[in-house]
């Protein structure tokens, strides 16, 4: 039974905390946050036996076996950080770090320390697409095609919680991450680094910053494989339709997997699939399996790395058209942001 204290009450902690309540192995020990009534209010709904607006003090609690982070994107290098400070194994939610410097220093910590670092990648996560790596595994199909796609409206700064936050999502470093890691992992064959070796050219656009929300709001991302297989992510903020899908196409079939309708369509038809919200369930629990068996987790910190780097090549486009710079929800010193 390990003791957990969960970083955040935001939507991604919410679903932690679902997936842990009375699970056998964990402990719902502590949780963290902003606004004390808040977090007290969190922890008496979800069972957790004590809540803190501090966040070093409570990861460095003798009590606690291990620590999820579910705060801002921004703050998810700085959080874990810490927590490899005080020697806890820790689950950091997507992404691992809004820089890639900032992403490797993380791992580089967690490995010197020891630290087991799982990273939340849902998308690896889903059963679809874990029978469809053994059989591309196995050699019964390859993948030509891997398009993702993330479009919301999002002019004014409020997630899916419906409450207004004081921090803002970044398409390239948050949405981007999900759909271009779906890619790599599966022509690489579960192997994110050897899917990036066979990388031949980046393809990018990146809009310029919006007056209203001071970050950019499309993206679109191009991957071109040796092997001509192709991996798109297209996204945008001012869409007025929501689409959150997945569309893989291989030599065997199509496989389109909408998250919002949780349903999947293939040459066969369309049936159900998990519910996003059903999935993220096996995240926090392959964490505390991982914890209780000695084993290493489903994702690790090192193998979110291959897409880091796909995400920097495109950042370093933008910036060479717009001037690096600091933006709401991406500050570059991803160490010097205020935690909890």
């Amino acid at each position: 039974m390990k003791n957990i204290c969960l970083i955040g009450h935001g939507m991604m902690g919410i679903w932690h905390a679902e997936a842990l309540r009375g699970h056998p192995g964990a402990r719902l020990h502590s949780v963290v946050g902003r606004d004390l009534p808040q977090v007290r209010g969190f922890a008496d709904q979800y069972g957790f036996a004590k809540a803190s607006v501090n966040m070093v003090e409570a990861v460095n609690d003798p009590e606690v076996d291990a620590v999820i982070i579910a705060g801002p994107s921004e703050s998810h290098a700085a959080m874990a950080m810490e927590v490899i400070r005080a020697g806890k194994p820790v689950l950091v939610e997507i992404p691992i770090g809004m820089t890639l410097e900032a992403a490797e220093a993380v791992v580089r910590a967690a490995e010197a320390a020891g630290v087991m670092l799982a990273v939340s990648h849902p998308m690896r996560f889903r059963p679809e697409r874990r029978e469809m790596l053994a059989r591309i595994r196995a050699g019964e199909e390859t993948p030509r095609h891997v398009h993702g796609r993330f479009f919301i409206h999002r002019l004014v700064n409020i997630g899916a919680t419906g409450i207004k936050r004081n921090w803002i999502d970044n398409i390239l470093w948050h949405h981007s991450t999900h759909l271009l890691d779906l890619g790599l992992w599966l022509v690489g064959k579960g192997d994110p680094e050897a899917g990036e070796a066979r990388v031949r050219r980046v393809q990018s656009f990146m809009s310029g910053i919006d007056p209203h929300t001071g970050t950019p709001m499309e993206v679109a991302v191009l991957i071109e494989t040796h092997d001509e297989q192709s991996i798109l992510a297209t996204g945008s903020y001012y869409a007025r339709e929501r689409i959150y899908d997945t569309f893989v196409v291989t030599d065997r079939d199509s496989y389109r997997l909408d998250e919002l309708s949780a349903t999947l369509t293939t040459g066969a038809g369309t049936g159900p699939a998990l519910s996003e919200h059903e999935n993220a369930w096996a995240i926090a629990r392959d964490f505390v399996a991982a914890l209780n068996e000695a084993r290493a987790p489903l994702v690790t910190g090192r193998s979110v790395l291959p897409v880091m780097r796909v995400l920097e090549r495109v950042q370093r486009e933008w910036d060479a058209r717009h001037g690096e710079q600091s933006i709401p929800g991406r500050p570059l010193d991803q160490f010097n942001v205020a935690v909890v």
